[in-house]
C-alpha cells in the first residue's frame, strides 16, 4: 500500500484544493492510502466536511500568518506519524517540506519521493526566495508537475529545463449534470425571476480575478439590459473594494455576493452563462465545471483558457483588462439566447471528452509509481541547500 501525503496552504473551496479533493477521493483505496494536510487551520468555508465524509484523514497544522518556522516541527511529527512514501506538495508549501527531505531540518524516519503540482504560471507561484528554492529542489529529485502547455512554457522559461509531467487538471464531469436543486428552486432561494439573464462568476476576490474589470464591463454591456443579474461567487481580500465599487456603478441591485460556494453544480445549473476576467491563470477548474454544466464562457485568453475554451465555439475570448471586449462578448450571449445555449452544449461535449476527473487520476497514480521506481540517487546536502538560497 502506498501512502500519499498532500500538503496544502488551506482547504478553501477553491480550484487548487478542488483538485486535490478530487484526487484523493478517487485514487484506488486498495493501492493508495491518502491523507491531506493543511497548513492553516480549518475554515467553516472549507472542503473538509466533504474529505470526511469520504473518509479521508485530514490534518490541520494551524499556522500563523506570514512565514512560520513552526511548520518544520510539525510536519517533521507528521511525517513520521504517517510516513508517507510519496508527498505531493501544492503552492508555496515547498519551502517547509523540502528542507525536512533534504536533511536540511532533521529527517523523518522515512525519506519520502516529493511530487510538486504547478497550479499557476510558474513566475506567479511563489515570490524569488521560493523560486530559487524550487529550482533547486526540481533539480534535486522532486518531480515537477505542470498543468497545462502555457503552465508548461511558463516553467521553462522561469527554470530552464523540462518539468516531470504535464497533467491537467480534471472534474468529476457528470456531478455537474445531475444538480440537488432545480434551476427553479435555487433561483427562487436567491431572489432571481425566472426570466433573468444570470452570469456566474466562481473566483477569489484578489487582484489575479480583475473583479473591477468585470463590473466596469458588466456596467457598460449586459446591465443595459433590465434582465440581466450577476452572481459573484467567492470571498477575498478585496471584498470590500468589490462592494464600494458595486455602489459608485449603482449596481447593487444587479449584482448578487452569494459567497464561498460548495454548490457549485446547483449555481450553474441556475445560470445563463459563465465569466472569468482574470488577469492571468493556470488551468481554472471553475471554467471547466462550467462548461461540464453546459454553459457558455466569456473570459479572458490568458493561461490555459484557450486550451479549455474554443473561441466562437465554446465561447468568447478577450483580452485581459479590456472592459469594452468583455462586456461585448457577454452582451453577445445575452442578446443571442439561443446560439448561446449551442456554444453551452458544445463546452458540455468537450468536457465530457476531455475534462473528466479519471484521466487525471491515473496519470497522478502512474507518476506516483514511476518515482518511487526511481533510484534515489540525490541528496541535497546541508550546504549545498544553504548555498543555493
Amino acid at each position: 500500500m502506498t501512502r500519499v501525503l498532500h500538503v496544502v496552504p488551506n482547504l478553501h473551496s477553491y480550484g487548487l484544493q478542488n483538485m486535490v479533493a478530487g484526487l484523493v477521493r478517487s485514487m484506488d483505496p486498495t493501492r493508495y492510502e491518502t491523507a491531506v494536510a493543511s497548513l492553516y487551520p480549518e475554515s467553516e468555508i472549507g472542503l473538509e466536511p466533504d474529505l470526511r465524509s469520504g473518509g479521508i484523514r485530514m490534518f490541520h497544522l494551524d499556522k500563523h500568518a506570514g512565514f512560520d518556522v513552526r511548520m518544520y516541527w510539525r510536519l517533521g511529527r507528521l511525517l513520521r506519524e504517517f510516513q508517507p512514501h510519496v508527498i505531493h506538495t501544492h503552492n508555496y508549501v515547498l519551502r517547509y517540506v523540502y528542507p525536512l527531505v533534504a536533511g536540511t531540518v532533521k529527517k523523518p524516519a522515512r525519506v519520502p519521493r516529493v511530487v510538486h503540482t504547478i497550479h499557476n504560471l510558474a513566475e506567479r507561484e511563489v515570490d524569488r526566495i521560493g523560486i530559487r528554492l524550487q529550482r533547486f529542489a526540481f533539480r534535486h529529485g522532486v518531480a515537477a508537475v505542470t498543468i497545462a502547455a502555457e503552465v508548461s512554457a511558463s516553467f521553462r522559461r522561469l527554470y530552464g529545463f523540462a518539468e516531470a509531467a504535464t497533467i491537467p487538471n480534471g472534474i468529476p464531469v457528470a456531478r455537474y449534470r445531475t444538480p440537488s436543486v432545480s434551476r427553479e428552486e435555487w433561483r427562487a432561494r436567491h431572489g432571481l425571476a425566472s426570466d433573468d439573464f444570470a452570469y456566474l462568476t466562481v473566483a477569489r476576490f484578489s487582484e489575479q480575478k480583475d473583479h473591477a474589470t468585470l463590473l466596469e464591463a458588466f456596467a457598460i454591456g449586459p446591465a443595459r439590459h433590465p434582465a440581466a443579474r450577476l452572481l459573484l461567487a467567492g470571498t477575498g481580500e478585496l471584498e470590500g473594494a468589490i462592494v464600494a465599487r458595486l455602489r459608485q456603478l449603482g449596481l447593487e441591485d444587479r449584482v448578487l455576493l452569494i459567497g464561498q460556494r460548495r454548490d457549485v453544480a446547483d449555481v450553474a445549473a441556475a445560470s445563463d452563462a459563465f465569466v472569468l476576467t482574470s488577469r492571468w491563470e493556470g488551468n481554472p477548474l471553475a471554467v471547466m465545471e462550467a462548461m461540464a454544466a453546459g454553459l457558455p464562457v466569456a473570459a479572458t485568453g490568458v493561461g490555459a483558457i484557450p486550451e479549455l475554451v474554443r473561441h466562437g465555439i465554446d465561447g468568447w475570448l478577450a483580452a485581459p483588462g479590456d472592459a469594452g471586449e468583455i462586456a461585448q462578448a457577454m452582451t453577445w450571449l445575452c442578446e443571442h439566447a439561443e446560439a448561446a445555449r449551442a456554444m453551452g452544449q458544445s463546452g458540455r461535449a468537450r468536457a465530457r471528452e476531455r475534462f473528466d476527473l479519471a484521466a487525471m487520476v491515473r496519470a497522478y497514480s502512474e507518476l506516483y509509481d514511476r518515482v518511487l521506481d526511481e533510484t534515489t540517487a540525490h541528496e541535497a546536502a546541508d550546504t549545498g541547500l544553504v548555498t543555493a538560497l
